[in-house]
């Protein structure tokens, strides 16, 4: 009968053991891994761009101004940094700033963004001068612009093109 008892006792022991396994290796199998975002290349999640235009300059060969209202509401820090816009040699921010009691137009500063703000690149404020832009980009046409953040991550944005005595 003790014989019987422990063979009784060890099977019911095996069989919760088993079971407990078979429960644990299923709840593991129901809860599969969230797949990795999907990372679009040139888009930072997280950034709107509204507004964007490039207004020309009224002498041909003079540095063409980008204007726009960037939003970010990610979940990332990071400094708006550099910028290109195709088809020009250069781009680069600018601001108003006072130097030597004068105020005057200097290259800005790389500008920090956290969740939730907002900055306006606009006339007599911070900008984006646009320097040896192709002669072969109109008013109407549309503008590539790329926008480079500290850490390497690039966003693009397309600019409306307007004309020199246009709305800035």
């Amino acid at each position: 009968m003790v014989s019987s008892l422990r063979t009784t006792t060890f099977k019911t022991a095996a069989a919760a053991l088993f079971a407990g396994t078979a429960l644990t290796l299923s709840a593991c199998a129901e809860e599969p891994e969230a797949p990795a975002p999907t990372k679009v290349e040139g888009v930072i999640d997280g950034i709107t761009i509204d507004n964007a235009r490039l207004v020309l300059a009224p002498v041909e060969g003079n540095p063409a101004a980008l204007y726009f209202d960037f939003g970010f509401d990610g979940d990332r820090v990071f400094s708006l940094d550099r910028f290109s816009v195709e088809g020009a040699g250069s781009a680069v921010m600018h601001q108003f700033g006072e130097y030597d009691y004068k105020v005057q137009m200097m290259e800005a500063m790389p500008v920090p963004v956290k969740k939730g703000d907002k900055v306006e690149f606009k006339p007599g404020d911070l900008h984006v001068m646009v320097f040896d832009l192709s002669p072969e980009i109109k008013a109407g046409d549309t503008a590539e612009v790329t926008m480079k953040v500290s850490g390497g991550d690039t966003h693009k944005f397309t600019a409306q093109v307007r004309a020199a005595g246009e709305e800035r």
